[in-house]
């Protein structure tokens, strides 16, 4: 019986997690990326160390990263960050994000008040959902009308919406409760007096609330994707650096065009892509699913990253750093205290800050250059953090059309989409972040779940 072999496109995690699952099942498979393997993963030198250029960690509570780490023997090498604090920039200072909050939905409202996070009068307007009767949102809906109809303009505009849009750079007056937000979706429709009760009970459900929440390898995201890639490839995997420019049906066979000329032929396609790439090569295939994905919007954004002497800095760093509210109109949206935040990157003398800049709707700043660009930064954290010193080392990593954006009727449109690929062209499977999640954990199941899909389906023939 002759081998099925499978193209996966797309080196991301979704891409590579598939691609080793694939491989490690006795199938010829042969990943094709036209950068560097790991999407948004990628750890590089900066100021005599290693720092990430965009996501810095994955998610604890949840089993799939802390799993494929125990598979790949990198368990052991784990770290989580030093510093459980965070902040906002609001209302003119730095102020702490209030504990026990679910997402940004405050469950301890005298905690609130404390932080000066929002007025008194923002406190008083959230209070209001304690003797509100909660009504189930009719379908899928925006995060921010929803969540200003319970707890006030305040709370949403300086705490929920740089908290829960900052995940994806996104804007909550346009992301979907259900697909963005699933633990806020569920506490709605609980049944609860309120939604601050129902975020109360979910936290009350946490077994181990001082658990770990983020995880990250020692060595860095990079770690993690090369030893994926060296598992995959020590089972037969082959890697080819290309763009795949089209698909082609050839009889029982799928025929993956790349630049240059050159085609790949396989029993059966995994297209870990973003959506518009995936859209492409499905459009003479699978137009209802082509048309769903090329909708699917995303945002750009930029890492600025600078190592300053730590006496530059007129504040202690006690955090793993602030959010900046949209409303507050600066360029940064985020900055990470990355020296303060992972143990294993604090130096006595030295300080690391990751600046993110970009969110959907305003690309401004992203239309500077790297020097205008860097400027800006600098300027919002000598207003926001008291950065005094001149920076040793900056580095900028931009991020285009990097972070899909989830709008409402989001899983609906998913749905379509898998129903479409699974009758139309079962041996092509569709995954990544633009579909099933975007966090690590997320695209790792998704990897998984797509290669299990198409492997059934390529020995079942």
């Amino acid at each position: 019986m002759t081998t099925p072999t499978v193209v996966v496109v797309g080196g991301g995690v979704t891409g590579l997690v598939a691609a080793r699952d694939l491989a490690r099942s006795g199938l010829a498979v042969t990943l094709v990326e036209p950068h560097r393997l790991g999407g948004k993963l990628q750890t590089s030198p900066f100021a005599g160390g290693l720092l990430e250029e965009a996501t810095d960690a994955f998610l604890a509570r949840v089993p799939e990263g802390v799993a494929l780490c125990q598979e790949l023997g990198l368990d052991g090498d784990l770290v989580s960050p030093a510093a459980r604090r965070a902040y906002v920039w609001s209302r003119g200072d730095l102020r702490p994000l209030p504990e026990g909050h679910v997402l940004g939905v405050p469950t301890d409202l005298d905690e609130l008040a404390a932080t000066a996070l929002v007025s008194d009068e923002g406190v008083a307007r959230a209070r209001q959902d304690l003797t509100t009767p909660l009504v189930a949102p009719d379908g899928d809906v925006a995060i921010g009308p929803f969540l200003r109809d319970r707890l006030g303009d305040e709370v949403v505009d300086r705490l929920i919406d740089p908290l829960v849009g900052g995940i994806n750079a996104g804007d909550t007056a346009v992301l979907s409760l259900a697909a963005v937000v699933p633990q806020l979706d569920r506490a709605a429709r609980s049944g609860a007096p309120s939604l601050i009760e129902a975020c109360r009970a979910q936290r009350a459900a946490i077994a181990d609330p001082t658990a770990p929440v983020f995880y990250a390898p020692r060595g860095g995201m990079s770690t993690l994707v090369e030893a994926v890639r060296r598992d995959a490839v020590d089972h037969g995997l082959e890697v080819v650096t290309a763009t795949a420019v089209g698909l082609e049906r050839e009889h029982a066979y799928w025929r993956v065009a790349l630049e240059g000329g050159r085609a790949l032929r396989a029993d059966g396609v995994v297209i870990a892509a973003p959506g518009g790439v995936a859209a492409g090569l499905l459009r003479d295939h699978v137009a209802r699913a082509s048309t769903l994905l090329a909708a699917i919007s995303y945002a750009s954004v930029a890492m600025v990253s600078v190592a300053v002497d730590r006496a530059g800095v007129d504040r202690d760093l006690d955090g793993s750093g602030y959010l900046v509210p949209r409303l507050e109109g600066r360029t940064i949206t985020a900055c990470s205290w990355a020296s303060s935040k992972w143990p294993h990157l604090t130096d006595e003398s030295t300080v690391w800050l990751r600046a993110s800049v970009g969110r959907d709707g305003d690309d401004r700043a992203l239309a500077l250059g790297d020097d205008a660009l860097v400027s800006a930064v600098l300027a919002d954290l000598a207003d926001t953090m008291a950065l005094r010193g001149t920076p040793t080392e900056v580095r900028v990593n931009r991020w285009p059309a990097s972070l899909p954006q989830y709008r409402p009727g989001h899983l609906e449109r998913v749905d379509t989409i898998d129903a479409e690929m699974a009758t139309r062209a079962p041996t092509v499977v569709v995954a990544g972040a633009a579909l099933h999640g975007l966090g690590v954990p997320a695209c790792i199941r998704q990897g998984r779940a797509a290669a299990a899909q198409l492997g059934a389906r390529l020995v079942g023939r």
